[in-house]
């Protein structure tokens, strides 16, 4: 969320003002000499060639996601030609070392604007709280999960040594989790925790903030993205046991939809479309590539409609709605989030109907390919009385309308003081806050 005007500005150090002058210089420097090295008119002529080099590029990435076979490989072949067809222009204007040059001082502008504007940790990070002595911790692990990491780092000996009840999901048959987890509640657990993947995660995560107990994240899935979002290792998931004994804890918000809770996000459309893939779990990424051209090029299906607030949105082909938000050039949900405590879902609507909202959409500038917003409530609708959600990763289908709702600080997470993964958000580049920055302050302010 963008901060008040003022806040931010009046609270900000003189290094962060004299960075702020750094990127407006550096930027005016940048514009300034290629006039002064080649004059008025060539720096038109080359502005022309470069845009047209760039709206080349756009459209051939274009075509390459949503065609298969010589087309796909042509406009693969003609996005990669342009650069050093461009090369070879600038070297015969002798203005090679101009773009160079300027490009330098572009990136210099950015990193300047990007220091100016970094949050500071305590902006960053997630709250931590003290936590309590727990003497009947409760654990749900599964084997299969990740690749058999409960297996290969032997999580049950290990968490049953810090005195916790394992409860190992063995055999393929379907163990009710959530009646298990109320089962440990019922017995006396004081923490409920799971090893496995992160729908597993969320349906005890539920039981956890009902009756408001602890939570604990063992990172034994496959893609641990939960793991991720709160900074645990991922690599070695016996870290996250040192929770039991030496832990903090994180006052997260958890997702529901349709009276069932998520952590991570949601997702309709295209994006659901291929969360149902078998080749998903294995390949997230190398899927989504794969089935891009056929379900880009297929018809709108069940003609999706997102009421975000007081505002809807019509006919998206893939809507991703999310426990707190993404980073803004994150459209799949695929990276991270800094933060889970804002109280918000982030939401995403996607619509691609020809070339020119493709590239807007690429060029994340086109408001009626793209829609990023956050609300407490998002409801789809389509035509159809059921329709495919991906649920953290699991595919679902749901009757329509789907309401997603969030619970602001429900669920506990209990994490080890040492968390190797935990970052601070990077900073946004607004050029608003910028221009406040450079704003000399008021005495008294």
């Amino acid at each position: 969320m963008r901060q008040e005007p003022g806040t931010a500005v009046q609270e900000a150090p003189v290094s962060r003002r004299w960075w702020a002058r750094a990127a407006v210089a550096a930027v005016i420097v940048a514009l300034l000499l290629p006039v002064a090295v080649s004059g008025l008119r060539a720096l038109v002529l080359l502005l022309l060639v470069c845009i047209a080099c760039a709206v080349v590029i756009v459209v051939a990435i274009y075509w390459f996601l949503i065609s298969r076979g010589a087309i796909r490989a042509l406009a693969a072949v003609v996005a990669v030609i342009q650069l050093p067809l461009l090369a070879i222009f600038l070297i015969r204007e002798r203005q090679l070392w101009v773009v160079i040059a300027s490009g330098a001082l572009v990136v210099v502008a950015i990193a300047c604007a990007r220091r100016a504007l970094r949050p500071t940790r305590a902006q960053s990070l997630m709250p931590e709280h003290p936590a309590a002595p727990v003497s009947r911790p409760f654990l749900v692990m599964n084997p299969r999960s990740g690749g058999g990491k409960v297996v290969r780092f032997d999580l049950q000996r290990r968490a049953e040594e810090l005195g916790a009840e394992v409860a190992m999901l063995s055999g393929p048959e379907q163990v009710d989790v959530t009646e298990l987890a109320r089962d440990a509640v019922r017995r006396g657990a004081d923490l409920l925790g799971v090893a496995g993947g992160d729908g597993t995660q969320a349906l005890v995560a539920a039981v956890a903030a009902e009756h408001q107990v602890p939570f604990l994240v063992i990172s034994a899935g496959t893609r641990n993205h939960f793991a991720l979002d709160l900074g645990l290792d991922r690599r070695d998931p016996t870290r996250c046991l040192d929770a039991l004994h030496d832990g903090i804890e994180l006052h997260v918000d958890l997702g529901w939809i349709n009276g069932r809770p998520f952590v991570n996000n949601a997702s309709f459309g295209v994006y659901a479309e291929v969360v149902q893939s078998p080749q998903y779990r294995d390949d997230k990424t190398g899927t989504v590539l794969r089935m891009l051209p056929d379900l880009l090029g297929a018809d709108s299906g069940p003609g999706l409609r997102a009421r975000i607030g007081d505002d809807t949105v019509t006919g998206p082909q893939a809507i991703l709605v999310s426990n707190g938000p993404y980073a803004t050039n994150d459209l799949a949900g695929l990276g991270r989030r800094t933060r889970i405590d804002s109280g918000l879902l982030g939401v995403v609507t996607v619509s691609v109907a020809d070339t020119r909202h493709a590239v807007g959409l690429l060029r994340r500038g086109h408001e009626q390919g793209l829609v990023q917003r956050t609300a407490t409530q998002v409801v789809v609708d389509a035509d159809a009385a059921e329709i495919p959600v991906g649920i953290d990763g699991e595919s679902v289908r749901l009757r329509t309308p789907v309401r997603c709702t969030i619970a602001p600080g429900a669920l506990r997470v209990r994490v080890p003081r040492e968390r190797p993964e935990i970052r601070v958000a990077p900073p946004q580049l607004d050029w608003v806050r910028l221009r406040d920055l450079l704003r000399p302050r008021l005495s008294g302010g």
